[in-house]
């Protein structure tokens, strides 16, 4: 609080006078310890602020290392069927005569982390989350709380060997439909380090291109996706539309989409890929045949109900 005396001069309440009652000196002195004191309780609180902020800092750090609660999905690889991985084939057959076809024909996978295993960092996730490429999916629609890393192996590679089971089932039923004697046919299937169901149709596919004489390919390069049951039913899958992107990359320039999928499929088909609606192994070969004929241009595609 500051007051002023009869003299006209400002001094700080409370400030003893050096020289009594006497003449007053001159301002100066007064002026300069108000200086200071205003420019100390200016100062006084920065430490605080500052300490504050540093605490904010490292705890929003420390917020963005904490595991996420979400899956990060980008484009996977993709895998020739009618191919090799890693010097194998992918699809062997015994005891049945096989066709060699010059198309490739791709399945297609999606890279995920924030699975058992493989944990994120929120820095992950919100990086994902602003990366039009990624996706983010809840964990709890991934796979169930609680399920750790050798729980969750397990049951991706059960899914695959089912697939494949149904996948030959399907396949050998669907060739002898043909006309191909396939009565002592055993089969075989190998891919590394991938798991999941979503493969079945491409395998079944590959089975049936295998066993028969014609190039149904036509030389070009097919992707396609959806779990298959003994019967020969296609069924949707996760993550279709970076599947489609991950195809898009690798040369496809067609796209297998289970019917079922269709409303993740419009709108979301890169562009030079063009996607052809299948709801059967039957409609996955007609189409096959058809676009290695030149004759695509009548195949169904996805389109909003």
């Amino acid at each position: 609080m500051t007051q002023r005396n009869t003299d006209g001069q400002v001094r700080l309440d409370g400030a003893a006078d050096a020289q009594g009652t006497q003449g007053a000196p001159s301002a100066a002195p007064s002026a300069h310890m108000g200086v200071w004191q205003l420019l100390s309780a200016h100062w006084s609180g920065r430490p605080a602020r500052f300490f504050v902020g540093a605490v904010a800092v490292l705890l929003a750090v420390l917020v963005l290392m904490l595991p996420s609660a979400y899956v990060v999905e980008t484009p996977g690889p993709t895998q020739d069927v009618l191919g090799d991985s890693n010097g194998t084939p992918v699809i062997q057959v015994e005891g049945a005569k096989t066709y060699h076809d010059k198309g490739r024909l791709l399945l297609v996978t999606v890279n995920a982390a924030g699975v058992p295993g493989y944990p994120v960092s929120n820095a992950e996730a919100l990086w994902a989350w602003a990366d039009p490429n990624m996706e983010l999916t809840p964990q709890e629609a991934v796979f169930p709380v609680g399920q750790n890393a050798e729980q969750y192996q397990q049951e991706s590679d059960q899914e695959m060997e089912s697939s494949q089971d149904a996948a030959v089932t399907a396949g050998l039923d669907y060739a002898q439909h043909l006309g191909v004697d396939v009565d002592g046919a055993k089969v075989t299937m190998h891919v590394d380090d991938i798991g999941g169901p979503s493969a079945g149709m491409m395998y079944a596919l590959g089975l049936v291109d295998m066993l028969t004489p014609e190039h149904e390919s036509g030389k070009q390069t097919v992707a396609g996706t959806g779990t298959i049951d003994d019967e020969g039913k296609v069924g949707a899958i996760g993550g279709i539309d970076l599947k489609m992107r991950g195809a898009k990359r690798d040369g496809a320039t067609w796209f297998l989409a289970p019917a079922d999928n269709c409303a993740q499929v419009v709108g979301k088909v890169p562009a030079g890929l063009r996607d052809v609606k299948v709801s059967s192994l039957e409609d996955a070969y007609t189409a096959l045949v058809k676009i290695g004929n030149g004759q695509a241009d009548s195949l169904p595609h996805c389109t909003v109900e």
